[in-house]
């Protein structure tokens, strides 16, 4: 018996049409995929979170909490990530990490700056630049409207058990054009618990400058020579974001400074005895000031 033409073309139309049928299917997944909550993020920058029910090379579908089941289109979409411990509180609310949250005002935090982030903090004083550069390195370079200082700095993170983190970092500058006779170097350590939605630090280090001071002297000669100080340095710090775009922060900056310390200082004086002046450079024992910042803001 011979088949018409018209109804083989129809078969196989049939045919193309449920293969293409069956491979838009959505793909089931596993039961560990589907307990995790994601964050997808639209090309126009909306966010959608939940659970993900299915999905496949066409779109996919999500569980939100405040608009149910969403289909969102592939083209759209510019990332998809796994919610960090901590983003979906214990009512269901969602409140994002942000990279601005391993840092504070004036101090950091031992949370990573991931390969590939990039922030610019404008402050009252100056911009400060910070990259992640590798897996848990980030540097930058901070300084103020004018210029001057100009410091450089370099940070390594390190993952500890569940909440805890840990890094080392070191700061480096110089007094630029304004003062070119000045550096200074600060290596620091922190420990942090937290994540990016929350988080408390505290972090120590040793802060060296090394200077160049200039007098005259009664000959009317320039005087100069190039003095070093340094000190300890500590800080408490910590942050809540308390919505979406707010975070409550709190940040120290402490230098503690007890007794007394001997220094040598440049003198010129009028000797009525001999009738000549004499200067020269003697000993003296100065008192120790300590000093503290504290910076609670939004």
């Amino acid at each position: 018996m011979k088949i018409p033409a018209k109804i083989i073309f129809s078969i196989l139309v049939l045919m193309v049409s449920l293969s293409q049928v069956q491979g838009q299917e959505q793909e089931p997944l596993s039961e560990a995929d589907s307990a995790r909550v994601y964050v997808i993020t639209k090309n126009d920058g909306a966010q959608f979170v939940g659970k993900i029910i299915s999905q496949d090379a066409r779109e996919v579908l999500i569980e939100t909490k405040e608009l149910g089941q969403v289909y969102i289109p592939r083209h759209e979409i510019q990332n998809i990530r796994t919610a960090e411990e901590g983003e979906v509180q214990p009512s269901g609310s969602f409140t994002p990490s942000e990279v601005f949250s391993t840092r504070y005002f004036i101090t950091t935090n031992g949370l990573p700056v991931e390969k590939g982030e990039t922030y610019i903090l404008w402050s009252l004083y100056g911009p400060d630049f910070q990259f992640g550069v590798g897996d848990n390195l980030g540097v930058g370079i901070l300084t103020t409207w004018i210029g001057t200082p100009l410091i450089g700095s370099i940070k390594y993170s390190i993952p500890l058990r569940g909440k805890w983190n840990a890094g080392l970092g070191l700061l480096v500058g110089t007094g630029s054009w304004a003062l070119p006779g000045l550096a200074l170097a600060l290596p620091y350590g922190v420990i942090t618990w937290g994540d990016r939605v929350k988080n408390i630090n505290l972090s120590a280090g040793y802060g060296g400058a090394t200077y160049r001071t200039s007098e005259i002297g009664y000959n009317g000669n320039a005087v100069s020579r190039r003095e070093s100080e340094g000190s300890f340095m500590l800080s408490v710090a910590g942050m809540v974001k308390i919505s979406k775009t707010v975070s409550l922060v709190f940040d120290t900056f402490i230098v503690p400074r007890f007794g007394t310390y001997e220094t040598t200082e440049y003198y010129s004086h009028y000797n009525t005895s001999t009738g000549m002046y004499e200067d020269g450079y003697r000993t003296v024992t100065k008192d120790r000031h300590s000093l503290a910042i504290i910076l609670p803001g939004l």
